[in-house]
C-alpha cells in the first residue's frame, strides 16, 4: 500500500486503458493524475510543482512522445523516478529510456501486479533516506530553549519574559537553522522545504520570516542570524 496518497502523474494516449489503470492504482491508495498525451502531461507536471513523486509514461504518444516528456520533466526535476510503459520490446526503445534517466520499463500487455510492485520498488528506491536530525524534538540555542513540536520558545532564566509561540513555519524555519547552526543554511533548501518552491515571492516571505525570528533571539546578544550575500543565512551563536 502507499503511503499518505503518493502522487502520480499517468500519462497513456488510450483513453480506456488509462482510465482502468488509474482506477486500479487509486484502489492502491495512490493519487493519479491522468492525462492523455504528452503535451497534457507536460502541462499536469508542471502544475503539479513538485509533487508528482513518480511519472508514468507511454512512449508512443501524440504531440509529445514519452521520451520528450521524460526529457522535460528530467531537465525541470532530476529526482522524479520515472517508469515508462510500451508496445514495443526494441532494446534501442529501451536503451533510449535508460539513456534519458528512466528507473524501469515495463512493456505491454503487463500484469497490473507487477505493475504495483515495481512502482513500490522505484519509491522505495528513489526516496530520500531519512534524517536522523528530525527525531529531535527539542533545542539549545544559546540562552533559548526551543520546544518544535510545541512551537514555543523560551529564554531560560527570565521568568519576567514570556515565551514565543511561533508559527508553524516560523517553527519550522528556527529547526532548520538549529540543524545548519554556524553554519550556511541555503536560501532554496529552505525555500523548497518549508514554502514548496523557489521564487521571488517566496524569497521575500522568507525574509520577513528570518527578521521575525531576530527579533524573537534578541534577548541573547550571542545570537546573531546574517545574511550570506547570494547564497542563504547563518545562525550564528558566540560562545560567552
Amino acid at each position: 500500500m502507499a503511503a499518505n496518497n503518493t502522487k502520480i502523474l499517468l500519462v497513456e494516449d488510450d483513453p480506456n486503458f488509462g482510465d482502468v489503470l488509474r482506477s486500479y492504482l487509486e484502489m492502491n491508495d495512490y493519487d493519479v493524475t491522468l492525462a492523455t498525451d504528452g503535451q497534457a502531461g507536460w502541462e499536469a507536471f508542471k502544475k503539479g510543482n513538485h509533487q508528482f513523486k513518480l511519472c508514468i509514461l507511454d512512449v508512443m504518444m501524440p504531440k509529445k512522445d514519452g521520451f520528450t516528456l521524460a526529457k522535460d520533466i528530467k531537465e525541470r526535476d532530476k529526482e522524479v523516478p520515472v517508469i515508462f510503459l510500451t508496445a514495443k520490446t526494441m532494446k534501442d526503445d529501451v536503451l533510449n529510456g535508460f539513456k534519458l534517466g528512466a528507473d524501469d520499463y515495463i512493456s505491454k500487455p503487463f500484469n497490473s501486479e507487477e505493475l504495483l510492485f515495481r512502482i513500490q520498488a522505484v519509491l522505495k528506491r528513489t526516496q530520500p533516506k531519512a534524517d536522523a536530525r528530525d527525531e529531535i524534538k527539542e533545542y539549545t540555542i544559546g540562552k533559548y530553549h526551543f520546544n518544535y513540536p510545541l512551537r514555543i520558545l523560551s529564554l531560560e532564566g527570565h521568568t519576567e519574559s514570556e515565551p514565543a509561540k511561533l508559527s508553524p513555519k516560523e517553527a519550522q524555519l528556527l529547526k532548520m537553522f538549529c540543524h545548519h547552526v554556524n553554519d550556511i543554511l541555503p536560501r532554496s533548501e529552505a525555500l523548497t522545504k518549508i514554502w514548496g518552491q523557489d521564487d521571488y515571492f517566496t524569497a521575500r516571505s522568507m525574509d520577513v520570516f528570518v527578521t521575525k525570528l531576530r527579533k524573537y533571539l534578541a534577548g541573547d546578544s550571542n545570537i546573531e542570524i546574517v545574511n550570506i550575500h547570494g547564497n542563504g543565512f547563518q545562525l550564528l551563536i558566540k560562545t560567552p
